[in-house]
């Protein structure tokens, strides 16, 4: 299988971590593209959004996923918010299989409980925005996913698991 494997779902799901698993396993090139983003720009997403706004930033983005669907053989780790738009949903698929790292709502707010990096979740009312964000996203994340993975295992069971449903092993 030559396809890229694409990881999408919800900030805390594990996508860079697993990425990066997979890519050790597979022997695969791993692009997480919110930091090939922040490499190209020598700026964080953070800044990105408050200079420039997130259009500037979700042009950035929608040229990454078109940039490497001509690339097989990758394993990519998108952004939370990557898959939410058609047009880079449209360009990832025409490069391979989008998987879905679903986690429940519980434990996705156990794991960001003490997230110190991301701006959207340094607020007093955490859990609200957690729960107000994964369920304006989660129907479409299932929707677009081409397999869907549980990611409350380990992280090598959670690697094999994927590996088995995309017939990589």
């Amino acid at each position: 299988m030559r396809e890229n494997i694409v990881l999408c779902g919800f900030m805390g799901c594990g996508k860079t971590t697993i990425a990066r698993r997979l890519s050790r396993l597979t022997y695969r090139n791993f692009i997480d593209i919110d930091k090939y983003i922040q490499h190209q720009t020598k700026m964080s997403v953070s800044d990105i959004f408050r200079i420039y706004g997130e259009p500037v930033f979700r042009n950035m983005e929608h040229e990454v996923c078109g940039k490497f669907r001509h690339r097989a053989s990758k394993i990519i780790a998108t952004g939370g918010g990557t898959v939410t738009f058609e047009r880079n949903v449209k360009a990832l698929k025409a490069g391979g299989l989008i998987v879905l790292l679903d986690l429940p709502l519980e434990q996705l707010q156990e794991r960001l409980a003490y997230d110190k990096k991301r701006p959207l979740l340094q607020v007093p009312n955490r859990n609200e925005v957690i729960e107000e964000l994964y369920n304006s996203r989660i129907d479409i994340y299932r929707s677009v996913a081409d397999v869907t993975v549980n990611a409350g295992q380990g992280i090598d069971y959670v690697a094999l698991e994927l590996m088995k449903k995309t017939g990589i092993l």
